[in-house]
């Protein structure tokens, strides 16, 4: 086996004629030349605001499901997991639109006000903006309770002071979405404040780590003004909760998982190694697994449309996807042997992705959206009634 991976066959259609027209548009050759340039960038180097997501909000693809006025279409959430999910099967870097469309679009559609949307909307669902998130923090990791970083009223402005760590994609964000105390107490004395990373007092420095996209430290000591605060005050810990059911569905994690099998199991077939029984049944023992994992993953976007969002379903599937991509891997090694090593830089220009990426990336769906640890939690005391 070569390291570079083969390309992944796409995933059965859904809803046919809009899956099919977007499907067209991320083969052709603009997009693929744009992520064959991907390819070519050297260590310490990542994609930022992409010029695919600008070509989806011409269209207005990007954000699909958000109101016309907004730069959506108005369509449904499975319209746009349908989108999401071939981005992820076209190896379309995400994580920008998961930050930007998934989250802090979300958010300031639940709980924003008018004049917030109209301002940030549009240019996050042109693919023209980018915006962010700022939760963790040193010695705070996913216990968002606890946070430290504080805001503190001057008048009809706040002033942010703290330090967020873990954050992505904060050197390309106009904005970021920030949570910071209000008040003494836990959840109940958080605040959420949308941040121009371009103000005086806001510092951003790299965290380098396994994967080609760097985390960010982010230090605050920014005024911002009362308007852009989002939701009543003290109420962020509850918008968080709602919002983050609503991001986990798991459709992007599965859409990574199925195209780093597909493309281990093309690459087994290639190489003559499905005569080996054990291999095969071990190809469909995990296929079947990450069929059942579009299955929940599905079953938690209908949720979403039908207004009947439930925690335990969304961290059932969020737990489920993110876990398969540890046997994924596990295969492409043992497929690849020795060659599983070699760099995306080892090779010819324009690999993008290979055993090692794949390898470094995924330990971050584990952690990424809530640990798998938090995802057991949340379905073993709402979903089972187990006590915390």
């Amino acid at each position: 086996m070569t390291a570079q991976l083969t390309t992944a066959r796409p995933a059965p259609a859904r809803d046919g004629d809009f899956r099919a027209e977007v499907r067209a548009f991320l083969a052709s050759p603009e997009v693929r030349a744009e992520l064959h340039r991907f390819g070519d960038l050297q260590p310490g180097a990542e994609p930022g605001n992409l010029e695919v997501f600008r070509l989806l909000g011409e269209r207005g693809w990007l954000a699909a499901n958000w109101p016309v006025e907004y730069g959506g279409l108005g369509l449904r959430a499975v319209d746009a997991a349908t989108v999401a999910e071939e981005l992820g099967l076209a190896g379309v870097p995400d994580v920008a639109h998961v930050l930007s469309v998934d989250i802090v679009g979300l958010f300031l559609l639940m709980a924003g006000t008018d004049e917030q949307k109209a301002r940030h909307l549009p240019p996050l669902a042109r693919g023209e903006h980018l915006a962010t998130v700022l939760y963790s923090e040193p010695g705070v990791g996913s216990d968002l309770g606890s946070l430290r970083t504080t805001a503190e009223r001057e008048g009809d402005h706040w002033r942010l002071t703290g330090r967020k760590i873990y954050s992505q994609k904060s050197q390309f964000a106009s904005h970021a979405l920030c949570a910071a105390r209000t008040a003494d107490g836990d959840g109940s004395g958080i605040t959420l404040f949308m941040v121009d990373l371009a103000a005086p007092g806001v510092r951003i420095s790299p965290i380098w780590n396994a994967t080609e996209e760097r985390f960010d430290d982010v230090t605050l000591d920014v005024r911002v003004s009362d308007g852009d605060r989002v939701g009543p005050l003290h109420a962020g810990f509850t918008i968080l909760n709602t919002c983050l059911a609503l991001e986990r569905t798991g459709i992007d994690y599965q859409a990574k998982v199925r195209r780093w099998f597909d493309a281990v199991r093309d690459t087994a077939e290639q190489l003559g190694l499905l005569r080996d029984e054990a291999l095969r049944q071990r190809l469909v023992a995990l296929d079947t697994e990450i069929l059942a994992g579009r299955l929940l993953a599905y079953q938690a976007v209908e949720a979403v449309d039908a207004g009947a969002v439930d925690p335990v379903v969304s961290a059932r599937s969020k737990w489920f996807n993110t876990e398969l991509a540890r046997p994924v891997v596990e295969l492409a090694l043992d497929v690849a042997g020795l060659a599983g090593t070699a760099t995306r830089w080892d090779g010819e220009p324009g690999w993008r992705e290979t055993v090692e990426g794949i390898y470094r990336e995924s330990p971050n769906l584990r952690l990424s959206a809530g640990t798998s640890e938090i995802m057991l939690k949340v379905v073993a005391t709402l979903g089972l009634g187990l006590e915390g």
